[in-house]
C-alpha cells in the first residue's frame, strides 16, 4: 500500500470516528435536556405531587408528621 492510501485511511477513519462521538455527544445533549426540563425545571410539583399521594395513601402518618412539624416550627418561632 502506498503513503497517500494509507494517510487517506487514516483520514477517513478519524473522521469517521469524529463522526460517531460527535453523534454520541448529540444524543447525550438531547436526553440530558430532556431530563433536565422534567426534574429541574418542575421539582417542587414532582415533590409535592408525591407528598399529596402519600397523604392519600397513609392520612394518618402525614397528620402526625404536619403535627410535629408545626409543634417544631411554633417552638422555633417563640422563641
Amino acid at each position: 500500500m502506498s503513503t497517500k492510501t494509507q494517510q487517506s485511511n487514516q483520514t477517513s477513519s478519524r473522521s469517521s470516528t469524529q463522526q460517531k462521538v460527535q453523534e454520541g455527544a448529540d444524543s447525550a445533549a438531547e436526553s440530558l435536556q430532556q431530563y433536565g426540563s422534567h426534574y429541574v425545571a418542575e421539582p417542587a410539583q414532582d415533590i409535592f405531587a408525591m407528598l399529596r399521594n402519600y397523604a392519600k395513601d397513609r392520612p394518618d402518618v402525614a397528620a402526625v408528621w404536619c403535627f410535629g412539624l408545626g409543634l417544631i416550627v411554633g417552638w422555633k418561632l417563640r422563641g
